[in-house]
């Protein structure tokens, strides 16, 4: 990506950042009134599903591998696990304290699951690059 003009650079990666948090909001929608699942209950509701989690999984994974092929590794931390870890943390702030007590500890835990599945996608990427390119070599060159 660093043989594109800058603004075609950066509108990809805003493009990429924005996908990241879009994906975020689809995968794990926000429930704004958060209560309880019955009267007393000291666990609230939730619209996460498995099946958002796996998909959010894939999509940061996607976007990270696409990062990483095209762009110095550094960038896919940037563009696609900050957005997602940013609107977490938001989300979590928005619970009541007594029920936010483990929610630091659980944010912390995510943000490295997060952080190092956006990582090694990103490195195998950048890895699987250069060796497409010394692929690409050796067929033009058969010497």
């Amino acid at each position: 990506m660093r043989t594109r003009p800058w603004p075609e650079r950066w509108l990809i990666r805003l493009l990429g950042a924005a996908l990241s948090a879009t994906a975020y909001l689809l995968c794990l929608p926000w429930d704004l009134r958060n209560r309880p699942a019955t009267p007393g209950a000291t666990e609230e509701t939730t619209p996460v599903t498995a099946v958002g989690v796996v998909l959010l999984g894939l999509a940061l994974l996607l976007l990270a591998a696409y990062f990483g092929h095209w762009d110095r590794l550094g960038w896919p931390l940037l563009l696609v696990a900050v957005p997602p870890v940013t609107l977490m943390h938001v989300s979590f702030r928005t619970h009541p304290e007594p029920d936010a007590s483990l929610w630091p500890l659980a944010w912390g835990f995510f943000t490295l699951l997060i952080a190092a599945g956006v990582l090694v996608a990103a490195a195998v990427a950048h890895a699987l690059r250069g060796e497409w390119a010394r692929e690409d070599l050796s067929l033009t060159n058969p010497l």
